[in-house]
């Protein structure tokens, strides 16, 4: 755990933004705050916690502004997550790989974040929570935030317009009509032992639809650049699958790089080889489940397998089903 918690700079952006709509005394309630007046230069980097809670608490008590968090919330976008977080969401083949990488990098976000998956029947939930924050008073903005970005994620697969069937907040907390008015057919719920937001677990085999729309900013770096090489492994790999040569060291040479760039350059947004190869080989898969009649033992083979057990248990991993079951579900949808 972190001594001191810090968060974003971006996360306190939304609430900026609507003080200055209002005409509110921005500049003065973020000194009254000890936070930096020009945030919005400095929106990358990172900002004590527990000051940019009271900041907003204040502003919400002093402004008269009903359901701060829920506000800020609803002016927060995709784009407002680390590129490297973006980046491993639109390399993620399934929603189950994209939630996993949020639940790992989470403390990126906020250094005392930690994010978890838990299954709950035929739902799962998405939980968030700032360590060491337990009672502390208005966590509930920091909790929407935190329920938000998950809620954004998840519509990088689902669509921009899904809806999770439950909001929960660790906080007592009670939204307004108006906002609940915003989120029709979702039960909300406090007092709950962390954050979290609850999606039917058939969702989590969800192939990516954001990888198209995601626009990293490219260094200066002579070459290619992890997200080129991320596109041409991809490209080059689903022909080598049943081949038998699809080891690092045979792929770099086959591509002209050495097998230590490769890693290098993968590891810079946080991605190994094999990342990228579980990924190639679960699209072939489940391009074969879907589209032919296949025989399972097939498809494993076919996708660069040489036990079907091993491959039943990697596209698990990847989609929280069997690919018998995931073949039925997606006849059935």
């Amino acid at each position: 755990m972190a001594d001191i918690p810090l968060t974003r700079g971006q996360f306190l952006l939304p609430f900026v933004s609507i003080l200055d709509d209002i005409g509110a005394p921005t500049e003065t309630l973020l000194e009254r705050s000890r936070l930096p007046s020009s945030l919005a230069e400095k929106s990358d980097l990172y900002l004590p916690l527990l000051p940019a809670l009271r900041f907003v608490e204040t502003a919400q008590r002093s402004q008269g502004i009903a359901d701060f968090g829920f506000l800020a919330a609803q002016r927060l976008h995709f784009s407002h997550m680390r590129e490297e977080t973006r980046a491993l969401i639109a390399h993620s083949p399934t929603l189950l790989v994209a939630l996993r990488h949020a639940c790992h990098w989470a403390s990126r976000e906020d250094t005392i974040l930690s994010m978890w998956i838990e299954h709950d029947a035929d739902h799962v939930r998405v939980c968030s929570r700032l360590a060491g924050t337990a009672g502390l008073l208005h966590l509930k903005h920091a909790q929407w935030i935190q329920n938000i970005f998950s809620v954004y994620i998840v519509r990088q697969f689902a669509g921009p317009g899904w809806m999770p069937t439950a909001i929960a907040f660790e906080s007592s907390y009670a939204p307004s009509p108006a906002t609940r008015s915003c989120w029709p057919n979702v039960r909300f719920l406090s007092g709950q032992h962390a954050a979290w937001i609850s999606l039917p677990i058939a969702l989590l085999s969800l192939p990516n639809r954001s990888a198209a729309s995601f626009a990293p900013t490219r260094n200066n770096e002579d070459g290619p650049s992890a997200y080129d090489i991320v596109d041409l492994l991809k490209l080059m790999l689903p022909a080598y699958l049943d081949e038998g040569t699809t080891a690092l060291a045979d792929v770099a040479e086959i591509a002209g790089v050495s097998a230590r760039t490769l890693q290098r350059k993968l590891a810079l947004i946080g991605l190994s080889y094999s990342d990228i190869l579980d990924t190639v080989r679960y699209e072939n898969a489940s391009r074969l489940l879907q589209d032919t009649d296949c025989r399972i033992i097939d498809v494993a083979f076919s996708s660069g397998y040489t036990d079907p057990a091993h491959f039943s248990r990697a596209f698990r991993r990847m989609t929280g089903v069997t690919p018998r079951r995931f073949r039925e579900q997606s006849r059935l949808g």
